[in-house]
């Protein structure tokens, strides 16, 4: 049966047919309203968090949600969506008739998993000798599990300071309907960066006729958070600032992942220009190194002015020797 459907443009409160801008300001304004970190109901808000971001992970990617508006409509149509062709191998199990599994404890839902997560099985069909994992010369002798992967939704804050995630894997033979559940931890390391494969041994397939289990391969998604992107080890911080700010130049207490800091803007900074902060990115793996901190800077202007701050503007217009479309122009 295939997973509960999930409406994404309503958990983020957006039309179908919201802009890519649209969907980011609505995703922002929610992430800072269920943060954890932030809110009073660390419970609720940490599951409203998981719901925005699994809702942002496939609208704001243009290949995700070119798919899940055409899920939507065969949904809505049939009841009982299955996957097109071109679909096949992009769901957990997928063209594999031996078994299927769900995860609990990734962050994401299983109607995630079951179309966007990309979890698949390795290896050879259930129902098909493995010679390379069968015991030599026995047919049907032991042979290994396959291996699973699957996606693991991660706050910035775990990749900062580490965690340890409860995990279950269910697995359901598709013959005889038989279910097993098995419980787990997985250690997130200081530094998982987006994409990173973690490895959980013996966590995948069981075994036949007495051979090892699979391993597990979970990858990591980092959460997307209100304040910062990141490209690897490396952080990223949107700053607005007002033009007196970027020209004449200012001290800016700035957020980041262990505490704030007091940046400082420089005298004639650009709207656009990126500022780094060394070491005050994520941890690189057991180095104690970490990488870098940037700060996009972004000047931006005032909509409404009082009239005492247009006569000001009025007045810097008349005095300013500054033209724009003037590569040459200056303010001495």
């Amino acid at each position: 049966m295939p997973a509960q459907f999930k409406d994404y443009y309503a958990t983020l409160g957006v039309s179908r047919d919201a802009s890519a801008e649209d969907i980011k300001k609505a995703f922002r304004k929610l992430a800072r309203q269920y943060h954890p970190d932030i809110a009073k109901d660390k419970k609720v808000a940490e599951e409203k968090f998981k719901e925005i971001n699994e809702a942002n992970e496939v609208i704001s990617d243009p290949e995700k949600r070119k798919k899940y508006d055409q899920l939507g409509a065969r949904w809505k149509e049939a009841g009982d969506f299955q996957p097109p062709p071109e679909w096949q191998g992009t769901a957990p199990g997928a063209g594999a008739p031996g078994e299927k599994f769900h995860f609990g404890g990734t962050g994401f839902s299983d109607f995630f998993e079951q179309y966007f997560s990309g979890g698949s099985r390795y290896g050879f069909p259930q129902d098909t000798e493995d010679e390379s994992s069968a015991s030599p010369g026995k047919k049907g002798g032991a042979r290994r599990g396959h291996d699973i992967e699957g996606d693991i939704l991660v706050t910035l804050e775990e990749a900062m300071h580490s965690a340890i995630r409860p995990i279950s894997l269910q697995t359901v033979d598709r013959q005889t309907g038989q279910v097993q559940t098995h419980s787990f931890q997985v250690r997130i390391p200081p530094g998982a960066t987006d994409g990173r494969r973690i490895r959980v041994p013996g966590q995948g397939e069981p075994g036949r006729n007495g051979g090892e289990a699979g391993d597990l391969y979970l990858r990591v998604r980092h959460a997307a958070h209100p304040d910062f992107t990141t490209r690897e080890a490396d952080l990223y911080h949107e700053l607005d600032v007002a033009p007196w700010e970027a020209v004449l130049g200012a001290e800016i207490v700035v957020p980041t992942l262990d505490g704030t800091l007091k940046l400082r803007i420089p005298v004639g900074t650009e709207n656009g220009q990126t500022l780094r902060v060394r070491g005050r990115g994520l941890p690189k793996g057991k180095t104690g190194e970490r990488g870098e901190f940037f700060v996009i800077i972004h000047a931006v202007l005032p909509t409404k002015i009082s009239d005492s701050e247009r006569a000001l503007w009025e007045q810097l217009r008349s005095a300013s020797t500054f033209h724009p479309r003037n590569a040459n122009s200056s303010a001495s």
